[in-house]
């Protein structure tokens, strides 16, 4: 995924639940709140994800608790906010664009 690819689903909610500091089982809980249960992040897909995010830097470790199983928070970064904001950008283009096929369907 380069910065002028699209942003896979996944990856858009994850940076969606980032937003402010969230662990790895809250933006499991996040994004299946955000979409009504209709994308449920498997530990795989999340872990991979957020590693990928990190060598980005899209998002940011915030801390971690090292006596607590190390729980690692995460945040969003300025870079990641501007490949959002970018994909939100896109992704109202596509929804114009469909808009103008209404009266042909």
């Amino acid at each position: 995924m380069d910065s002028n690819s699209p942003l896979t689903e996944s990856i858009f909610y994850i940076l969606l639940a980032v937003r402010k500091p969230n662990h790895g089982y809250g933006i499991i809980q996040e994004v299946g709140e955000i979409t009504g249960g209709r994308v449920i992040l498997g530990p795989g897909t999340l872990y991979g994800a957020i590693n990928l995010l990190l060598d980005k830097k899209w998002i940011a470790l915030y801390s971690e608790d090292k006596t607590s199983r190390k729980k690692k928070e995460y945040l969003i970064t300025e870079q990641g906010k501007e490949a959002f904001f970018k994909e939100v950008k896109r992704l109202k283009e596509l929804i114009q664009d469909a808009k103008l096929m209404e009266g042909l369907a």
